[in-house]
């Protein structure tokens, strides 16, 4: 049942200085989900600045009688960081490393580092924690140890369990404890609970070794045979891993670390058939391998329809294969992997197994030798579950027989024997993982939404984990036990062994003060009034501006839309690629892509109240979303942040108009060729004292930040010297307002390096003859979708003809143009807009193309040595930064080096803006201004986007150039 609030409990929280205090309804929604299919709304959410805080908040539930639910990433796929009661986010600041100790091989941490930062940290003294989890970008130490994790490395080195030293934590009584092996010197755990714990595990031993599965895998349950006399050295700290926060608060964590793993060998095992993958698993461990890790064709299928994905499963994949695994060596002889590579293809012949051969005996092996494509397939594998969930059907996979665990040599009965049971219940499953170690994610799929699928559900369940009691198995083999298979202990473990999981629980928590109702005393796990999409769940009847038809749901399908994000939690990295960018900087969930999926969800579900949609929460979830495009690209699902806020903005400034500030921004381009004439006028702004203060306090502009410079010489189509001109093949030139009226000299420099290149050039006018064309985006940025409609439509009178003649169209600035491939043809749905799509490329893109084809003839000669280039995020959203650096080393001599950077931080008004300011800058220091003011003062900065080059210019005081200045300056 739901925990009622309680008077005065956010009060006391507050006056106790514990952190960030939030009993809001949009955050609590936030923290109602996991990556499981069950929401479970909490009284409120704490994110303690320090372990003292963590501990005060602690106290004052244990006063009030309050659960606690401890939480990292939230990335648990069996509902274990969803409760009623109060959450304790320990991701955001609880996160050191408290000591490491190198000739050791050991390290201390808080609970909330996440294992990528962890190693990254690690790194350079030749170690890490090598637990390495599918979700490490965004998963916690202390998460980890509360599922008892496992990695694809596992068959090398073992689950979480086996990695842990010790644990500091904090009993539900407020005792503070350091578990560890007994004996240690340090280890300060009340002698009674030890007495009690050692009892209960020697009465229970002829049960545990009956009951407890014998395979690696085996996660399900308290670790009871941790304790058992005479098996092992006791070491408490193993009961707390596994534990899913129901015994204790962990404070500090001390780890196992191993050396880093040099060059690895791996081989790509092709396989026509399925089964006989699974019967080859059990034969290629015997090779050594540290890792066999398992594709299925369906998980090829959809890797390869995503962006993102679909280069590196070209490179691996031949033929039309059921599955493929993945076969990694990684010995310290370079030659014995190699020689282990050999013998795993002559292994697959010795199985009969051969590319010649026909049907189920079809196959063979691809060496991947290759670091980066090696990375590559490990990035795709470890994105398997959003890869799977990127289906966009009604019908999802669904977590809850995932991660079952069989001993490797009725792998391949098992498999077949499920698979009938899926047929049985109307549906197919997905399959990948750990071959190596018995352990396949296989996720029926599902739309629970549907009370026939939620009783197919129940029969699945039931077959399935009858099947791996049979097998002598575990129905829990890495993801742990939450709601999903707690309820299936007694058949798993026996009525003994779950009387002694109440036991162990009654004596760490006699209150239930830590995330009740998980290992033991669960609720059903198909009560659908702990799902995500209840019985009653409806999305309101929504009116959308954009075309979002491939998938299913309420208006035209943005129900489905935003609902594709399964919390999986990959926009929570924070290095690495671009999305989050606002995340990085402020590590709240209402600034992540999936903090700002799962508010719309609740919002157009009717979950947050009425006009939840318009509402001022609502707008401060968006506000911090710098559109930057890189969810489009990078989260596996494809969750679109940057279009759903558009829907947002559209309802919002219709419902309620716009600031002056927004005006002014989507405007801009209506208004510039007036304001172009008053140049020196509106440029005193950041001259005369005061005004920057008087346009901050009148229209929003920080007075921290300059404006750009308006130009009296702006770019005038009809003035170019060049337009229509030359004898070559004919491209046109779209001049985007920004380069129009503030930088013209990219405009410039295009138009001489096109016509050096001996293209023949116009520059695209208005039909009508009236002001210049504008793509929208502006408009877009504020919401006003129909004037954006209104300029596209002008924009694409005038483009049309051209692209159904096969002209090229190429334009300058990274935003601008890439509306044309995407917002354009979502708006207009037009054969006209899509033929536009189609022609349209950005400058660089043009010419790397042109000169891939060796079409481009272009007298470059040699100035600068090295340029350092940033991408803008649209560059990076539609994967063009190949082109980008491949049209900069057309220069000769020419160094080029991609600053690892993620948003800059400006996205266009965001970082004008008075209220965003701080953040903007903070973006700007994490990567891409410590870069620049490092850079040489003789390289070039290399930055397409207009705001990344004010940035730049602000932040690092440097001048940044577009690609075409630096073709321009290197005309011979």
């Amino acid at each position: 049942m739901p925990i009622r609030l309680l008077p005065g409990l956010e009060r006391r929280l507050k006056a106790a200085q514990v952190g960030e205090v939030r009993f809001d309804a949009f955050t609590r929604g936030r923290y109602a989900t996991d990556a499981s299919h069950y929401q479970i709304t909490p009284l409120g959410v704490v994110t303690p600045r320090t372990i003292e805080e963590a501990e005060r908040a602690i106290g004052i539930c244990r006063a009030e009688g309050v659960p606690v639910t401890p939480r990292g990433g939230g990335t648990s796929q069996a509902g274990q960081t969803v409760n009623h009661g109060l959450v304790v986010d320990c991701s955001r600041n609880l996160d050191r490393v408290l000591d490491l100790d190198v000739a050791g091989r050991r390290c201390t941490v808080e609970p909330g580092i996440v294992l990528d930062a962890l190693n990254r940290e690690l790194k350079s003294s030749g170690l890490w924690f090598p637990v390495d989890i599918s979700t490490a970008s965004r998963a916690t130490i202390g998460g980890m140890v509360g599922n008892n994790s496992c990695g694809a490395r596992s068959l090398r080195y073992g689950n979480t369990r086996e990695n842990v030293l010790s644990i500091d934590a904090m009993l539900a009584d407020g005792t503070r404890a350091h578990f560890g092996r007994i004996g240690d010197s340090g280890v300060n755990v009340p002698p009674d609970l030890v007495r009690d714990l050692l009892a209960i595990a020697a009465r229970e031993a002829g049960e545990i070794e009956r009951r407890f599965p014998k395979v690696q895998r085996r996660v399900g349950g308290y670790n009871l045979d941790a304790l058992v006399p005479g098996r092992n050295d006791i070491n408490l700290a193993h009961l707390l891993v596994g534990s899913e926060g129901t015994l204790a608060f962990s404070t500090k964590i001390e780890l196992k670390l191993a050396p880093l793993l040099g060059r690895r060998a791996v081989g790509a095992c092709h396989f026509g058939n399925f089964h006989e993958a699974m019967k080859a698993a059990q034969h290629i461990v015997t090779l050594g391998p540290i890792a066999v890790e398992l594709i299925d064709r369906t998980m090829l299928g959809l890797a390869a329809d995503i962006a993102m994905f679909k280069p590196t499963v070209t490179a691996f994949l031949r033929g039309d294969p059921e599955a493929i695994l993945f076969v990694e060596f990684a010995e310290e002889d370079w030659d014995e992997n190699l020689r282990r590579l050999k013998r795993l293809g002559e292994l697959l012949g010795d199985l009969g197994i051969a590319w010649d051969h026909g049907g189920a005996k079809w196959g063979g092996v691809i060496e991947v030798l290759d670091a980066k494509l090696q990375a590559g397939i490990t990035e795709v594998r470890t994105a398997g579950l959003n890869i799977m969930m990127s289906m966009k059907e009604a019908g999802k996979p669904v977590s809850f027989v995932e991660d079952c665990a069989v001993p490797l040599e009725h792998l391949a009965d098992y498999t077949a024997r499920l698979t009938e049971v899926f047929e049985r219940n109307g549906t197919r499953g997905t399959w990948y993982a750990h071959a190596a170690v018995g352990c396949l994610h296989v996720r029926p799929v599902l739309n629970l939404r549907l009370d026939k699928d939620v009783r197919a559900m129940r029969a699945i369940a039931e077959d399935a984990f009858a099947l791996v009691r049979e097998y002598k198995g575990s129905h829990s083999g890495e993801h742990g036990d939450g709601i999903v298979r707690s309820e299936f202990h007694e058949q798993m473990f026996g009525a003994e062994l779950v009387h002694a999981f109440e036991e162990v629980k009654d004596r760490f928590d006699p209150r239930g003060l830590y995330n009740p109702g998980k290992i033991v005393r669960a609720p059903k796990f198909d009560d659908r009034g702990n799902f995500r999409y209840g019985a009653d769940y409806r999305a309101d009847d929504i009116v959308s501006a954009l075309d979002w038809s491939a998938y299913p749901g309420a208006g035209g399908g943005f129900q489905g839309a935003v609902e594709m994000c399964n919390n999986n939690g990959a926009c929570r990295a924070l290095s690495g690629g671009v999305m989050c960018p606002s995340y990085r900087v402020t590590r709240d969930e209402r600034d992540v892509t999936r903090g700002r999926a799962n508010t719309l969800r609740l919002a157009i579900t009717g979950q947050l109240g009425p006009n939840a949609l318009t509402s001022d929460d609502m707008a401060a979830t968006l506000q911090l979303c710098v559109s930057c495009k890189a969810c489009r690209r990078e989260c596996p699902t494809g969750v679109d942040m940057a279009r759903m806020k558009i829907e947002v903005l559209r309802a919002r400034s219709e419902k309620y108009g716009l600031s002056l500030h927004d005006r002014l921004v989507g405007y801009l381009p209506r208004y510039a060729p007036t304001a172009a004439k008053l140049a020196w006028l509106l440029n005193l702004r950041d001259v005369v004292p005061g005004a920057s203060r008087l346009s901050e306090a009148l229209a929003g502009f920080s007075a921290q930040r300059s404006l750009p410079k308006w130009r009296s010489d702006w770019f005038d189509d009809a003035a170019s010297s060049t337009n229509g001109k030359g004898t070559g093949r004919e491209v046109v030139l779209f001049a985007d307002t920004f380069n129009r009226y503030f930088e013209r000299e990219n405009i410039d420099s295009a138009l001489a390096v096109l016509g050096a290149a001996g293209y023949r050039v116009t520059v695209a006018t208005p039909v009508d003859g009236a002001r210049p064309l504008c793509c929208g985006r502006t408009f877009l940025s504020v919401g006003k979708v129909d004037e954006a409609r209104r300029e596209m439509q002008r924009t694409l009178a005038a483009l049309a003809p051209f692209a159904a003649a096969g002209t090229p169209i190429i334009g300058l600035e990274p935003s601008c143009l890439f509306s044309f491939r995407d917002e354009i043809p979502s708006l207009l749905k037009s054969e006209a807009a899509y033929q536009v799509a189609s022609r349209a490329l950005l400058f660089e893109e043009f010419l790397a193309r042109e000169a891939a084809a060796g079409k481009l003839n272009l007298p470059l000669a040699p100035t600068k040595k090295r340029a350092l280039l940033h991408g803008h995020c649209h560059q990076k959203s539609f994967d063009t930064m190949a082109e980008v650096t491949a049209t900069l080393k057309l220069v000769p001599d020419l160094d080029v080096e991609p600053i690892e950077s993620s948003c800059c931080g400006m996205a266009g008004a965001f970082g004008y803006h008075a209220e965003t300011i701080e953040v903007s800058r903070a973006m700007g220091e994490l990567s891409l201004l410590p870069a620049v003011r490092k850079a040489p003062e003789d390289a070039i900065i290399v930055a397409d986007g207009t705001s990344c080059r004010h940035q730049i210019k602000d932040g690092a005081g440097r001048e940044a150039m577009h690609v075409a200045r630096v073709l321009a300056m290197s005309l011979g």
